[in-house]
């Protein structure tokens, strides 16, 4: 799954750097969610391998922290991305002549890099609440990977505090994208319902029903796997939980993007006659 994720993502990238019809500003974004997916899968998988071969789940303290600060800002990279991507869409649908001076390449590029900064703001918040709170050598990993509420049960003093103050971070930084995410969808929505025939309504709307898909899957999952772990105490069932959201998620993504999109198979038909 590991390397069909990697090898996917990798694809898409190569397809859109490649071919001068995926220069576009929602082909710039899915490459940058194809790389985001290889790294938020790589900072989990790896280790996890390693593990099943070692027979051990042990890992250092600094470990433990670089893995959780990566994952916190891929995560929310992954959230942010999706945002861009449907906010690129409501321009392109409820304001069709004015997108080529909306979306130029300089404010893709500084969408892009909204989203990283406030993702390494997010990883930063996380990192700073748990580094006054938690120490240890090593510790064994009970799921396949470390988050904040497991380090913060090591701790030896209260930390009720800190644990609802990361549920507020992790709630505004979702609460938020999702809202965009609402909101240009259904502005997408009432501008689709105004196309007089249905022929019409289906070509416009199938210009974002990859993205939709994609959007389901990501947050379908997420949410699957944080109501499962506060409902369920179950180790093993909060491990499937999080293979669903870390893993499945990011491997299914180019599949959605290259079956449902002719664009990019198109694209991927001619990177491979090339190669041949």
């Amino acid at each position: 799954m590991y390397l069909v994720t990697v090898l996917g993502n990798l694809l898409i990238i190569l397809a859109v750097s490649s071919d001068p019809h995926l220069h576009t500003p929602m082909y710039f974004f899915l490459s940058n969610l194809s790389l985001t997916d290889i790294c938020f899968i790589s900072t989990t998988v790896p280790k996890m391998i390693m593990d099943i071969q070692t027979h051990s789940r042990a890992i250092s303290y600094m470990g433990c922290l670089t893995q959780m600060f990566l994952f916190a800002n891929f995560v929310c990279m992954d959230d942010m991305l999706l945002t861009v991507m449907a906010y690129d869409r409501f321009v392109a649908i409820c304001h069709p002549l004015r997108y080529p001076v909306i979306m130029n390449p300089r404010f893709c590029g500084f969408l892009v890099t909204v989203s990283l900064l406030i993702s390494l703001f997010n990883s930063l918040l996380h990192s700073l609440i748990i580094l006054q709170f938690a120490y240890f050598k090593d510790v064994e990993i009970s799921n396949f990977f470390c988050d904040p509420s497991q380090l913060l049960n090591l701790a030896c003093s209260d930390t009720f505090t800190n644990i609802i103050v990361i549920y507020v971070i992790g709630g505004i930084f979702g609460f938020l994208p999702i809202s965009g995410i609402l909101f240009s969808y259904c502005k997408i929505v009432s501008s689709i319902l105004r196309i007089p025939s249905s022929e019409g309504k289906y070509k416009v709307f199938s210009t974002c029903g990859s993205h939709l898909a994609v959007v389901c899957l990501f947050y379908g999952t997420g949410i699957i796997e944080y109501l499962g772990t506060a409902i369920s105490h179950s180790p093993r069932k909060g491990a499937v939980a999080s293979v669903m959201y870390t893993v499945v998620s990011p491997m299914l993504n180019p599949f959605i993007y290259s079956l449902r999109n002719r664009d990019v198979k198109s694209a991927l038909r001619r990177l491979h006659s090339r190669t041949v």
